[in-house]
């Protein structure tokens, strides 16, 4: 892949477009993993067993709690998907900026 100008100013525009994004996404995966100390506790004080072991086994086998697990898995997929395409782009300038530097640095020495 060549990269230009129009690329680098893409990657610059992904970066803008999607900052607020990947703050969301962040703040809901860590949300939903703050979330899930306090529906355990509320699991646990529904359930009927007289162990704490008991439960706890409960809790974490109720369909409540799966369910929360698998949406944090859903949050954390979505948050490193974007903060990788976000690191994607930075790359991105960063070699087109490296490359205009290295040929303004070849131009100067040609003339």
């Amino acid at each position: 892949m060549e990269i230009n100008e129009e690329s680098a100013n893409k990657a610059r525009e992904f970066i803008w477009k999607n900052a607020a994004v990947l703050g969301k996404a962040t703040a809901d995966r860590s949300y939903l993993e703050a979330f899930l100390k306090s529906k355990l506790a509320l699991l646990m004080s529904e359930s009927t067993e007289s162990t704490m072991t008991g439960k706890e086994m409960y809790a974490k086998a109720h369909p409540d709690y799966i369910a929360l697990l698998h949406g944090i898995k859903i949050a954390q997929e979505q948050e490193v998907t974007l903060k990788w395409q976000m690191e994607s782009a930075k790359i991105t300038v960063e070699i087109y900026r490296t490359e205009s530097a290295n040929n303004r640095t070849i131009d100067r020495a040609m003339q």
